[in-house]
């Protein structure tokens, strides 16, 4: 099964626990010193514990745990089993299923990636106007690479353990490149494998160039 496909359905399968968990709310109250009868609303203690855990390991796992949707959970769980915490626990375990169905967490990937691989293009771009052709090369075309398979798997497309000419060819196929950007994709795999191999002779700094432009402008419209 497909990770996401993994993920939406453990997202479902604890909200549907948690329907049933909040079908277990007993109200009532208790004597406090024998002076006054103090009221509790509460769920079945050891199904609340069960269903929190898991809930905060999802949401650590698909939103990390510096995320609004598990701390804020995480917050909650302290005042379990009592029925309201429980029940806003609730809402956002159903708003975290909600950004992760919408695509929120993919984009918010998607953003940070475009935020480091431009962090590799500017570290060519420096090693490049340092003198330094080789290294700005391989930074640039690793960027370029990992660039272009983030983009495809963004797409749908399986290319997890394709080389860089398969994800090209994979990009060209379902017209997810074309124009200029279609003609300067197609000589970009060659100028990775110089840098990758080390043909350092073979690669020139107008080529280095090229790929850190494309780069540039493939971030901007894409990430």
């Amino acid at each position: 099964m497909d990770i996401d496909l993994k993920i939406s359905k453990r997202f479902d399968d604890l909200i549907n626990v948690a329907a049933q968990l909040l079908g277990t709310r007993n109200t009532g109250s208790y004597p406090v010193a024998g002076v006054y009868r103090a009221p509790y609303d509460k769920v079945d203690s050891e199904k609340a514990s069960q269903w929190g855990i898991s809930c905060l390991h999802v949401l650590r796992t698909v939103f990390g745990e510096t995320s609004d949707h598990y701390a804020k959970f995480d917050s909650l769980f302290s005042q379990f089993p009592d029925f309201t915490p429980v029940k806003k626990a609730f809402g956002i375990l159903k708003a975290a299923k909600e950004d992760y169905s919408s695509g929120f967490v993919f984009n918010l990937q998607s953003a940070i990636s475009g935020e480091i691989f431009q962090d590799f293009v500017e570290l060519a771009k420096r090693a490049l106007a340092e003198g330094n052709k080789d290294v700005a090369a391989v930074l640039a075309c690793a960027a370029l690479e990992d660039t272009l398979k983030r983009y495809a798997q963004k797409q749908g497309l399986a290319v997890d353990d394709k080389d860089m000419t398969d994800v090209v060819a994979a990009l060209k196929s379902q017209g997810l490149v074309s124009g200029a950007q279609k003609t300067l994709l197609s000589t970009m795999p060659k100028i990775r494998n110089y840098a990758m191999h080390a043909n350092w002779d073979k690669i020139t700094e107008p080529d280095v160039n090229s790929v850190i432009g494309f780069v540039e402008q493939f971030l901007i419209t894409y990430f």
